[in-house]
């Protein structure tokens, strides 16, 4: 440098020795600087080599399991008993949840349109698996055009001391909605709200059904609703919809409600 330059002799060697140590040291090839240098750089070569092979496995397909925002008609297979529909069933690689054993697989159809949607770590019990205190959220899928639909699983102990107890040992349907109403309407329940209730049998497992006008929920202003009760949990499918979604996909709504199984 000119500071070193103009100085004397023995004045460059006690100021400027770091600069001349590094120089001599990159011109050295055997030095340990040198080495590391090279090393780093065949690594980032070997990276740059690899990469359109990363980014032709990261532009596959994924699973349905963890498919997200992708219309769900292109990752779920046709529903057997309607071509209309596709049909989800969850599994193991779906929810902590399921994988933890406290919600058994369920299943239900969707128009092939509709979209799975991400549910905050918060909210999907991830958190708090295996002893959950409270209900989660496990999976949901909505199409603008036509609404949305959400499982909701909630721990039996919340809501009965018995261990594995059937709906039926919880309470009546209204009872039971009056529980779980805030987690259908994403704010509050009016017991007013409530516009129907029925039980249905399937084999051995019973269900409680609802119908719901909900003009200041969240989750919009119409709301369907099926529970049942399995193992360690109570799980709930909530159908949601707005006036204008309610109007054109009722009876497709309808028909995903009618479609829940666990």
């Amino acid at each position: 440098s000119p500071e070193c330059s103009s100085s004397s002799s023995s004045s460059r060697s006690s100021s400027c020795p770091k600069k001349i140590q590094i120089k001599a040291s990159y011109s050295d090839p055997a030095s340990p600087s040198r080495n590391v240098m090279s090393l780093r750089r065949r690594e980032l070569l070997k990276g740059l080599a690899l990469s359109p092979l990363s980014l032709s496995l990261s532009l596959e397909a994924p699973p349905h399991s963890l498919a997200r925002e992708i219309e769900v008609g292109s990752v779920l297979p046709p529903s057997p008993s309607d071509p209309k529909f596709v049909i989800f069933k969850a599994s193991t690689k779906d929810t902590p949840a399921l994988r933890a054993g406290n919600v058994q697989p369920y299943q239900f159809i969707l128009p092939p349109t509709w979209k799975q949607t991400r549910v905050a770590n918060i909210l999907s019990g991830n958190y708090c698996q295996p002893k959950c205190a409270e209900p989660w959220v496990e999976v949901k899928f909505e199409d603008e055009k036509q609404g949305k639909v959400q499982v909701v699983a909630s721990p039996l102990i919340r809501l009965t001391n018995k261990p594995n107890a059937l709906i039926e040992d919880i309470g009546n349907p209204e009872k039971l909605i009056a529980s779980l109403g805030p987690f259908v309407t994403g704010n509050t329940y009016d017991p007013d709200e409530l516009l129907e209730s029925s039980v249905e049998k399937i084999g051995d497992q019973t269900y409680y059904k609802y119908v719901l006008e909900t003009p200041f929920a969240l989750t919009g202003s119409h709301n369907l609703a099926k529970a049942t009760a399995k193992g360690n949990s109570v799980v709930l499918f909530v159908v949601s919809a707005n006036d204008k979604q309610w109007q054109s996909s009722e009876k497709t709504l309808k028909a995903m409600l009618d479609s829940f199984r666990v």
